[in-house]
């Protein structure tokens, strides 16, 4: 079983490589068939499957955006370990800095699958957000 130290390491690359833009650090983050599930508020889930998938979402949604993201991970969860597969769960908050002002964009819950015992990786990620980001 992975640490919790190596649990909140992971999560927080993944965090910090998208508010930094650093896509090759948050592709280093996922396995190559991993899933990406996002659920908003009165919507069906949206799901992105395999790395490829999942890294041009991430790509479009960066070039969009003018603002500066901050992710804060919170709340963490460790269920622990079968199969060789962690999961947890944790809180979302989704900060935002433009032209000096700070916004809360969004709120919600990651519940994550994450493989790996000194590697880890995502292998499943499901966000479902309070409000639209």
């Amino acid at each position: 079983m992975p640490t919790r130290e190596a649990v909140e390491d992971l999560i927080n690359r993944y965090s910090l490589g998208y508010d930094t833009a650093d896509m090759d650090g948050i592709a280093s983050c996922f396995t190559d068939g991993a899933v990406f599930r996002m659920k908003l508020p009165g919507n069906d889930p949206v799901s992105f499957e395999g790395k490829d998938a999942i890294m041009s979402l991430m790509r479009q949604s960066a070039q969009t955006q003018t603002d500066q993201r901050r992710h804060v991970n919170s709340n963490l969860i460790v269920h622990g370990t079968a199969d060789g597969i962690t999961t947890t769960t944790h809180y979302l908050t989704l900060l935002a800095t433009e032209n000096g002002e700070i916004r809360v964009l969004s709120a919600g819950v990651y519940r994550l699958e994450i493989v790996g015992d000194d590697d880890l990786r995502l292998n499943v990620l499901d966000l479902e957000l309070d409000r639209p980001y």
